[in-house]
């Protein structure tokens, strides 16, 4: 009778750990390694992210050191409507420190909340307040929505490749 017991907690162990191991695997974020300019899929959207240079900012909003534009194309590739906004690029500099995108009306193209129709590409702008520097490397760093139901992160580097 004992040795049933120690059988079942034994399978029991083996049967947990099983479970965990597929539950974390399920749930690990896949970091996707891209370069500016190609395609790349996170989730329910495929990007093109390029980056289009710096400037100054506009009357109302100056930054604190150089904005850094960057342009998205985006398309949903599904056949359910989905969002994208502004919050969810972030930048990482060379000292791999995040930064979040600025939001203004800088031009018609700025980026804030999008909703995508399916297989209807949009290209938009947005930028970030860093101190730039043009021999460093950038990253550009595309989380999905929440909705987007994906552990798909994408990570795509825009300049000195």
């Amino acid at each position: 009778m004992a040795g049933m017991g120690v059988i079942i907690v034994v399978g029991a162990i083996i049967a947990s750990i099983i479970f965990a191991n597929y539950m974390y695997t399920q749930y690990t974020t896949n970091y996707i390694e891209a370069v500016g300019g190609k395609a790349t899929i996170v989730g329910p959207v495929e990007y093109i992210i390029t980056f289009e240079g710096t400037h100054e900012g506009s009357k109302e909003v100056v930054p604190e050191n150089t904005f850094v534009k960057i342009g998205i194309t985006a398309k949903n590739i599904t056949d359910k409507k989905t969002i994208i906004s502004g919050g969810q690029f972030y930048i990482v500099d060379d000292k791999e420190q995040k930064h979040e995108a600025v939001y203004g009306e800088f031009s018609s193209k700025d980026l804030f909340l999008e909703t995508l129709e399916p297989n209807k590409p949009i290209e938009r702008t947005t930028q970030f307040d860093i101190p730039f520097d043009e021999e460093k490397q950038y990253k550009i760093i595309i989380r999905p929505q929440k909705d987007q139901s994906t552990v798909d992160t994408a990570v795509v580097c825009i300049t000195n490749c």
